[in-house]
């Protein structure tokens, strides 16, 4: 078993914070699987997530997010790696100015490269691809 934490300061108020959490977790529950349930306190909210594999939380404070995630057996053989993707992806949208669209606009990036690799696949995977979701 592997765990993952990650501590991060930033610039965006609570409610900016809180509104960005709130939209990984329904991203999150739709392309991930993820149980997601959110916790508004008086100084910092919880996000917990869990799916086959993985739980965590994020807590979101004004002025900084703590991520804690803790990594089946599976998952935990590739630690390094999630965490170093979590990393670079966290610390990139945190590097704009605009962190929300920025996740906004990184989503529909990574759907548009999704969309062109099915569609390069045969007819036959895209069929499979399609029924899949």
């Amino acid at each position: 078993m592997a765990d993952i934490h990650i501590v991060r300061e930033h610039r965006l108020s609570h409610a900016e914070a809180r509104r960005l959490a709130l939209r990984w977790a329904e991203v999150a529950r739709g392309k991930l699987d993820m149980e997601c349930r959110y916790d508004e306190g008086g100084g910092a909210d919880l996000l917990r997530f869990r799916r086959a594999g993985a739980r965590g939380e994020l807590k979101v404070e004004p002025g900084r997010f703590e991520l804690s995630v803790h990594l089946g057996l599976l998952l935990g053989m590739f630690r390094a790696r999630i965490e170093a993707e979590i990393v670079r992806n966290f610390d990139a949208l945190m590097a704009q100015d605009d962190p929300m669209h920025a996740f906004e606009t990184g989503l529909a990036q990574h759907e548009a490269r999704r969309e062109t690799r099915n569609d390069a696949r045969p007819p036959k995977a895209r069929a499979s691809a399609r029924k899949a979701k």
